[in-house]
Parts: structure tokens; C-alpha cells; sequence
């Protein structure tokens, strides 16, 4: 039984500056000095560093003001690599629909594309950079801590808040990190900044890619080849919200709240049932066999490898409307509603399916709602359940080795079990 998605190219029309609410469970302890200093602040000067018990943590991958404030311009150079444009991807709806959902509520988190090799698995994902939103940053700041939220602040802005002092803030795109298989731990928690320790005598932090993507995204490539030790690294910080590191003498916890999206080929390897079950949600896909469809794909990436420049701007006008679609379906997002009966069904399906934990009525829940969103209606219908429970639900299933149905049939034959 094949189920097809309601949306589609067509349909999809748009996303646009919004900001990310990202929320950790950590507890913070701010006196009501601190906390009334976010609401009156104004921008001043920039701290390079801060003290942790006696030793400098300083912040060496963090950009000066100046180069934050020109930052915007520099990115609008053509010079830097040519991105696909979203919109010119044909086909593999489910795979796109599932990176639209993410990106009107991160909050989902994250997704796992799994299928064949050169399907545009990669090319999708680095393509959804255009699509992302602006977010406020403190300037100066590599953890990317929002100045409004005190639970996603770095610990500099943090000591800087509880002393109360004003922070200067500016705004940039939403960061996408890539996460190269050959990685070193020290690359991606961060590291003692030699240089420094050298010329000055002291122990100095330099963040990692996890400083990076924090309020970020965290893409993984053939995520199913990635090293076991880096594996518990993006588990425990995916479980927390928070990267801890113990270097030399140095501790220091810092925020690595991400959504994170991973794709591999399933031929080279499964992937790890703990760090699956942190994707929120699980796209499929699969070879295009229609011929037209092939060729269309041909020579569209023809004409984008001889003229980029070109190509990218024939597609601005889809690229704009599916920026203004998606900016008012997060603009939108919080005064969906979804029926309670709907829930007890959702919920019913996952407790027959054998789901464990709550993350899948949870993620069904949130993605039920982002796809209403999308769509322009405040009320959630069955078919929008219908067309996430899924990608919601088929990478939690138990896996049965004498099993030959694909788990996803299985989620959509229960589904429609229960919602009659």
C-alpha cells in the first residue's frame, strides 16, 4: 500500500526569516538583576574572554564585531560555493517534506534520510541553507547565544548577563555544519587553543563544530559510517541539549541545542538504534524511474553546472514564495490546534505498534502540526497525520529479521487500523 504525500513542488510555496526557538531542559540560576537586564540592553563593547576559576577561557573562534557586521555582505558574494536552489530539486517529495517540517519547527528534531546512492540526498539538505531563517546573536559570541534566552547562552554571555552589562546583539542566517566523517573529537567538542597556551601562558578553550551548530543545524553525511566515539558524542549532546568538555585542566559546558540530519546508504551499514531514535523523523528514498523525470533531472543539473550564477536566479521567484509561505507557517505555528481525540489515536498507534518511548507521539504531534501550518489552516485533519505518522514512526519499530514488509507499510497499515 503506497501513500501519496499531498505535497509537492506545486503545493510548497515558501520560508523566510523567523526565529528559532530552541529550548533546553538545563536549569539556570539567574538573580532577578540578571534576568530583568535582558529586556533593557543596548549594544556596547565586545568581551574577548572571560575566567573559569583561574583559568582564561577565551573564545578563539569567535568572530570581532567588525567582521560580524559585515558578515551579511560578504555572504551575498557569488565567490563562495554555489548552492543548489530547493525549489529545482524534482521529485522526492517525502525527503523534502520532511526538511520543510524541520525547518518551520525545529523543535521536531531533526531528520534521518536513508536511500540509494546519487538520489540528491546531500544536494537536498545543503540546499535548505537558502531557506533558513535569521536569528539574533550576541556579537562576538561562537556559541551563537541568544541574547533574549538565558538557556541557550553561552557561559561568557552568561557571566557578562550576571554582571549587567549591555550586549551588543546583531543578526545573521541560521548556521548549517557540516560534520565530515574523518572528524576528531577534539574538532567537534572543542579543544585547548595551543597558540594561546603557548605565546601566553594560559589555558585557553577553542570551541568545536558543536559550538557552531548550536541554534543550529548539524549535518552528518553517510551517517552510518561515522566512528563509534563520535557516535556517544553527538548522543549525549543530542540527549542534553549541552557539550561538556574536560581538557587539560579546563571544564567547560557550553549549549549544543542543534537539529540534527544525517543520510546514508542503507547497503554500507545500519545505524545505531540510540542515535536513530534522536532523528525526529525518517525520509525514504528511492532511484526516480520515470524516464521524462531522469531527463528533466539530467539536464537541469546541466545547466546548473555550466552557469550557477544564472540558474540560481531563474528559481528566485519559487525561492521567494517558498520563503513567504514557510515564514507564515512558523508566524502561524503556535495557534494550530489538534483535536484530542486525534491525540488518544496517535497515541494508540504507537502503543500497538510497540514504540518505545514517548519521542514518536511527541514528533507526530509536532509535525502533524507544522504540515497544517505549511498549509495555511489553523485545525489539524487525518491526512495530515496520515502523511507524517510514518516518517514519524517506521525507524522506531523493533526490527524483526523474519519480518520482509517495510516497517513504514507497517505504521500506515496500523494507522489506518485505528483511525478507521
Amino acid at each position: 500500500m503506497a501513500m501519496a504525500s499531498p505535497f509537492s513542488p506545486a503545493s510548497a510555496a515558501a520560508t523566510s526569516p523567523a526565529l528559532f526557538s530552541v529550548s533546553t531542559s538545563r536549569p539556570l540560576s539567574l538573580t532577578t538583576a540578571a534576568t530583568a537586564a535582558i529586556s533593557a540592553r543596548a549594544p556596547s563593547r565586545t568581551s574577548r574572554g572571560f575566567r573559569r576559576g583561574r583559568f582564561a577561557v577565551c573564545n578563539v573562534a569567535a568572530p570581532s564585531a567588525a567582521v560580524q557586521e559585515t558578515k551579511p555582505a560578504a555572504g551575498a558574494k557569488e565567490s563562495q560555493r554555489p548552492v543548489y536552489p530547493f525549489p529545482a530539486i524534482v521529485g522526492q517529495d517525502e525527503m523534502k517534506l520532511c526538511l520543510l517540517l524541520n525547518v518551520i519547527d525545529p523543535k521536531i528534531g531533526g531528520v534521518m534520510i536513508m536511500g540509494d546512492r546519487g538520489t540528491g540526498k546531500s544536494t537536498t539538505v545543503r540546499s535548505l541553507v537558502d531557506l533558513l531563517p535569521d536569528i539574533s546573536v550576541v556579537v562576538g559570541d561562537p556559541f551563537n547565544s541568544d541574547p533574549f534566552d538565558p538557556e541557550v547562552m553561552g557561559p561568557e554571555v552568561r557571566d557578562r548577563l550576571l554582571k549587567g552589562e549591555d550586549l551588543p546583539v546583531t543578526t545573521t542566517k541560521i548556521t548549517m555544519v557540516d560534520l565530515p566523517l574523518g572528524a576528531t573529537e577534539d574538532r567537534v567538542c572543542g579543544t585547548i587553543d595551543i597558540e594561546k597556551a603557548l605565546t601566553e601562558g594560559v589555558k585557553a578553550f577553542e570551541p568545536g563544530l558543536l559550538a557552531k551548530a548550536n541554534r543550529g543545524i548539524l549535518y552528518v553525511d553517510e551517517v552510518n559510517l561515522l566512528d563509534d566515539h563520535l557516535v556517544d558524542v553527538l548522543l549525549d549532546s543530542a540527549a542534553s541539549g549541552w557539550n561538556t568538555v574536560e581538557r587539560e585542566g579546563i571544564s567547560i559546558s557550553h549549549p549544543a541545542r542543534f537539529i540534527l540530519i544525517g543520510s546514508g546508504n542503507p547497503e554500507e551499514g545500519e545505524l545505531r538504534p540510540q542515535l536513530l531514535d534522536r532523528f525526529g523523523m525518517h525520509a525514504q528514498v528511492g532511484t526516480v524511474r520515470d524516464a521524462e523525470l531522469r531527463v528533466k533531472i539530467v539536464e537541469e543539473r546541466a545547466r546548473f553546472d555550466k552557469d550557477p550564477k544564472t540558474f540560481r536566479q531563474s528559481y528566485l521567484e519559487e525561492q521567494g514564495k517558498l520563503q513567504d509561505q514557510i515564514t507564515s507557517a512558523r508566524s502561524n505555528l503556535g495557534s494550530v490546534q489538534l483535536d484530542h481525540d486525534l491525540r488518544v489515536k496517535i497515541s494508540q498507534v504507537c502503543s500497538e505498534l510497540n514504540v518505545d518511548g514517548l519521542r514518536g507521539d511527541i514528533v507526530t504531534n509536532r509535525a502533524a502540526k507544522a504540515l497544517a501550518a505549511l498549509k495555511g489552516r489553523d485545525i489539524v485533519t487525518v491526512e495530515d497525520i496520515a502523511t507524517v505518522i510514518p516518517n514519524c514512526l517506521r525507524h522506531r519499530l523493533r526490527k524483526d529479521p523474519l519480518e520482509s514488509i517495510d516497517s513504514g507499510l507497517l505504521v500506515v497499515e496500523k494507522f489506518y487500523e485505528v483511525f478507521g
